[in-house]
């Protein structure tokens, strides 16, 4: 999560080179599991202020959108709408198509952990909760769900030989959302539990920061987890591929 200063010499340059052009930062850290209820201790998070959500994403059973760099996702938030999401990674701020800036729920974002960094562009938009559940069901198509601009970025990054009607909806996963604010940091955190179909979990540990203040936020909350004797060096875990391919192999063995 907040590894941006001990990147080699050419990571750090990459980032230095983005962030003028991204519009916010988001530091993560994965924990390992065997540590999930310590550092929940630690951080004096209580998971029954945590918000309930549950995320499906739409792939191929082979994940050809996954590998051709499009992420489909569609959210429902407790007592909230849900939403939507088209995400293309990588995406660099010179790439993105004209116009897209100008949209709402627009987003060029930098996302850096231990393991490295990645800048997407994404474009949310937000959907009655119906629809969402609906969608899960397989009673609503993305048609139903996305809007104009999303089918159109939609339709644009869809590999060849992918038809819509291919995809299937993988999950929904449920995950608990706790927000928190710890007296000896100076931002807000977020700590997310993701609940595998196979039973297994993953927490993050995650916190924004402006790009102009992301070295800065990256060296802070470096020291703060550190402090709670947090591994910053564990073996860092991709969320999305790891629930991608959790619910495409659920899909193999049906």
């Amino acid at each position: 999560m907040a590894t941006l200063p001990t990147y080699d010499a050419e990571q750090l340059g990459a980032v230095l080179d983005l962030l003028p052009d991204v519009d916010s930062v988001e530091l993560k850290l994965t924990v390992p599991g065997a540590d999930h209820r310590r550092v929940l201790d630690s951080l004096g998070i209580d998971s029954l202020d945590a918000q309930i959500r549950q995320v499906a994403f739409f792939d191929t059973p082979d994940l050809r959108l996954s590998a051709a760099g499009l992420v489909v996702r569609a959210r429902r938030t407790q007592h909230k709408p849900g939403d939507a999401t088209v995400k293309l990674r990588p995406m660099f701020p010179a790439d993105v198509p004209d116009g897209l800036r100008a949209l709402p729920g627009f987003k060029v974002e930098v996302d850096a952990s231990p393991a490295g960094f990645t800048c997407s562009c994404s474009l949310t938009a937000e959907v009655p909760d119906r629809k969402v559940k609906r969608l899960y069901a397989g009673t609503r198509t993305l048609d139903d769900v996305l809007d104009h601009e999303q089918r159109a970025l939609f339709a644009d990054r869809l590999p060849p030989g992918v038809d819509p009607a291919d995809l299937r909806v993988l999950g929904p996963v449920h995950l608990l959302k706790g927000k928190f604010a710890p007296k000896d940091y100076p931002r807000r955190m977020v700590a997310e539990l993701w609940l595998l179909p196979d039973g297994g979990r993953i927490l993050e540990l995650s916190t924004k920061a402006d790009p102009a203040q992301a070295l800065q936020a990256a060296a802070e909350t470096k020291v703060f987890l550190a402090s709670r004797g947090i591994d910053l060096e564990a073996p860092q875990e991709a969320k999305t591929q790891t629930v991608l391919s959790a619910f495409a192999g659920a899909l193999e063995q049906a």
